[in-house]
C-alpha cells in the first residue's frame, strides 16, 4: 500500500468514506464516532490543509482508506504511562473502506504509517481505539502493539484503549509506574493501617504489613498499569529493560513496611548458605530508610557487644531471655540502616520504612515476642538456621540522609541507595542496569524531555536500562535504588 497526502479535490470522497465507515460501526453497536459531530467535514478539511491526511486508492480510483498522521497528542494522552520513546508519532481518524475488508488492508496501512513516521524521525508510534471496536483491537494486537492504558473522551460511554510500538532499534524505554503486591493478615500480624490510610495501598488481607513495590517473587509480582507482571515485562523487553540482568534471576525486592508492633527478632543468610540450604535461593542483604517514626521509636540492630553464639543458643531456648542480648538504637525519619546477611535485627513498633533488599523471602526467627494468633498458636522459630548464619560482631550505626539534592547513602555489594530531596527539581543519578524510584513523603514527578510521570506519595516507578536522562520535580523525600552490575559482584 502506498499512502499519499490527500488533496482538496479528495475531500468529498474522504467524507463519503467516513460516512460509510461510521454507518457500519453504528450497525455493529460501536459508538466510536458520530458523523457531523466528530469527525466532520471541517475536521477532515483541516487535516488536508495541514498536509496530515493520507489516502490510498485502488487502481480504479476507489478510495481504500484515509488516516491522519502527525505528532500531535490529545491532552488525555498525558495521563497514560507510556513505555516507548521520546519522539512519538501518531495516527488518528483511521478509516478503511468497509467493502474491501478481508484483504489485510489494516496491516498494510499500519506498515505504511510506521514507514512515514520513521522517515520523520519518530522513535515510537501511539494511537487509541474505542474499547468496543474489536476489529481495530485485533489489528493492533496482531501488529505487536502494547496496551498502554485507557483514556476517556467526552460523549463516549466507554473508554478508549491506547496502544504503542517502538519504531527504532534504539528507542528508549520510559519509567513505568508499578502496582504493588501486598502481604498482610496472618503473614504480617505486626502490621497496621498506615499503608492503606496514608499511602493508598490496596490490601488483600489486614493488617497490612508489607507493600511489595517492585517484586518478582512468585505469587507476589508487581504489575504495570495494564496488569502485566514485572517478570512478563522483563521477558518481553530484555536488556533494554534490565541491562545485564536480562534473562537472569531478578536481583532486588523493594518494599514499604508498616510496623504497628515489633517484627520478630531475625537474621538472614548470605548467598552461599541460601544456595546450599534453601533450594538455590538468593541470600538476603537489605537496608532500611526510615520514613516515619514515633518519637520513642527504636529497632534492634545487632546484639550487645561481647554476646556469643552460645548465649544466643541458650536464650533461644528460653525466648524472653534473648531480650537482654539485643542492641537497640533510636531512629527518626531520614535514618538509614544497612542490614548485611548475618546481622540480627527487628523493626520496632511505630515505624514506617522503605526497604531495599536482595530478592529473597528467607527469614530465620530467633524470637517473636511470644506472639500468638487467634487460635493461640505461635509462629515457628528457626533457631538452628539462625545460629548457623548469625554474625555476632555486626554492630553498625544508622546514617543520616538529610541533605538537599541527591545523597548516595549506600554503595554496597548488591545495591546502591540514593536519598533525594529535590526542593523543586533535581537530576537523577545515571541509571546503570535499572533503577527504582519511590516518592516517600510527598507527591512528585519523574521527568524527561517532553513529558513526565506523576508519582503520588508512596508510589514507585521502575526505570529501565535505556531510559533517557531523568530528573525529579516536587518536594519531600524520595529514594532511588539500583543493583550492582553482575560484573561488579552484584550477582554470580
Amino acid at each position: 500500500m502506498q499512502l499519499i497526502k490527500a488533496a482538496p479535490a479528495d475531500l468529498n470522497d474522504v467524507c463519503r468514506l467516513f460516512e460509510q465507515v461510521i454507518r457500519k460501526m453504528n450497525e455493529e453497536g460501536i459508538g466510536q464516532w458520530n458523523w457531523g459531530e466528530y469527525p466532520n467535514e471541517q475536521v477532515l478539511k483541516n487535516d488536508i490543509d495541514l498536509g496530515q491526511l493520507y489516502i490510498s486508492r485502488e487502481e480504479d480510483g476507489t478510495l481504500q482508506c484515509a488516516v491522519c498522521i502527525n505528532e500531535e497528542q490529545d491532552p488525555e494522552y498525558a495521563q497514560v504511562n507510556w513505555l516507548f520513546g521520546v519522539r512519538p508519532g501518531l495516527f488518528h481518524r483511521l478509516a478503511i473502506n468497509t467493502q474491501l475488508q478481508g484483504r489485510g488492508l489494516g496491516r498494510q496501512l499500519l506498515a505504511a504509517v510506521e514507514q512515514i513516521l520513521t522517515e520523520r524521525g519518530c522513535d515510537c508510534l501511539r494511537c487509541d481505539t474505542y474499547s468496543r471496536n474489536k476489529a481495530a483491537l485485533h489489528t493492533y494486537d496482531t501488529n505487536g502493539m502494547r496496551h498502554s492504558g485507557t483514556v476517556r473522551f467526552p460523549g463516549r460511554e466507554e473508554a478508549f484503549v491506547c496502544f504503542e510500538k517502538p519504531l527504532t532499534a534504539d528507542c528508549p524505554l520510559l519509567p513505568l509506574r508499578m502496582h504493588p503486591a501486598s502481604r498482610g493478615g496472618s503473614l504480617t500480624p505486626w502490621g497496621g493501617d498506615k499503608l492503606t490510610s496514608a499511602y493508598g495501598k490496596q490490601a488483600d488481607a489486614l493488617p497490612l504489613g508489607e507493600s511489595l513495590e517492585v517484586s518478582c517473587l512468585p505469587g507476589l509480582e508487581s504489575r504495570d498499569d495494564m496488569g502485566k507482571t514485572l517478570p512478563e515485562l522483563l521477558a518481553a523487553y530484555g536488556s533494554a529493560m534490565a541491562g545485564s540482568f536480562a534473562g537472569k534471576e531478578f536481583p532486588l525486592l523493594l518494599k514499604l513496611i508498616d510496623a504497628a508492633s515489633p517484627l520478630s527478632v531475625q537474621v538472614h543468610p548470605d548467598d552461599a548458605y541460601a544456595r546450599a540450604n534453601e533450594q538455590g535461593k538468593l541470600g538476603k542483604t537489605e537496608a532500611w530508610l526510615i520514613v516515619e517514626a514515633d518519637p520513642d521509636a527504636e529497632l534492634v540492630y545487632g546484639v550487645v557487644p561481647g554476646t556469643t553464639k552460645q548465649q544466643l543458643r541458650e536464650a533461644g531456648e528460653n525466648g524472653p531471655a534473648i531480650s537482654v542480648l539485643l542492641r537497640r538504637v533510636k531512629v527518626k525519619p531520614g535514618d538509614v540502616c544497612f542490614i548485611p546477611a548475618g546481622c540480627v535485627h527487628a523493626i520496632g513498633k511505630g515505624i514506617t520504612l522503605y526497604e531495599i533488599q536482595q530478592s529473597s523471602d528467607i527469614t530465620y526467627r530467633f524470637y517473636d515476642w511470644d506472639r500468638t494468633d487467634a487460635e493461640g498458636r505461635k509462629r515457628p522459630l528457626h533457631i538452628k538456621q539462625a545460629l548457623d548464619v548469625v554474625d555476632v560482631a555486626c554492630t553498625l550505626q544508622p546514617v543520616r540522609a538529610e541533605k538537599q539534592g541527591v545523597t548516595r547513602v549506600l554503595d554496597e555489594d548488591f545495591f546502591t541507595l540514593d536519598v533525594i530531596r529535590p526542593e523543586g527539581s533535581c537530576a537523577l543519578p545515571k541509571v546503570g542496569e535499572f533503577a527504582m524510584l519511590t516518592a516517600l513523603t510527598g507527591d512528585m514527578a519523574v521527568c524527561w524531555h517532553g513529558s513526565r510521570l506523576p508519582l503520588k506519595k508512596g508510589e514507585t516507578c521502575f526505570i529501565p536500562c535505556t531510559a533517557p536522562a531523568l530528573w525529579v520535580e516536587g518536594d519531600g523525600m524520595a529514594a532511588v535504588s539500583m543493583p550492582k552490575s553482575p560484573c561488579l559482584g552484584g550477582q554470580a
